[in-house]
């Protein structure tokens, strides 16, 4: 297997936490602990598919933890680990600043859509 060089450390960063998904769900997660039904009740618009797929990379990552419960039904929770823990603060930092500055975004997103 190829491993994978990265040129600059912040491309690691946006490979290990980039995309449409896995920040909201690290946000979710820097809370409490989530089973799967609820992060998709807390993230409108993810698909049960794509929640499923962006859970697996970032367990794989080491990001998250999946830890199942027995039981009738089985009951699946999903928590950071020490290493996702890590990026509590550039995952809070970048709500903030999303929030900061949503009515700026929200209105260049207009005008690139062309609304």
């Amino acid at each position: 297997m190829k491993s994978t060089a990265f040129q600059f450390p912040i491309a690691a960063t946006v490979y290990l936490i980039g995309g449409k998904w896995k920040c909201t769900i690290l946000c979710h997660l820097l809370t409490q602990p989530q089973r799967t039904g609820e992060l998709r009740r807390l993230i409108s618009g993810i698909s049960q598919k794509v929640l499923t797929e962006q859970l697996r990379e970032l367990e794989s990552d080491g990001v998250i933890q999946r830890i199942a419960y027995p039981g009738t039904p089985p009951r699946v929770e999903y928590k950071l680990t020490e290493f996702g823990l890590s990026l509590d603060g550039i995952i809070t930092a970048m709500c903030d600043w999303g929030t900061v500055n949503l009515e700026f975004i929200t209105e260049a997103r207009r005008r690139r859509e062309g609304q």
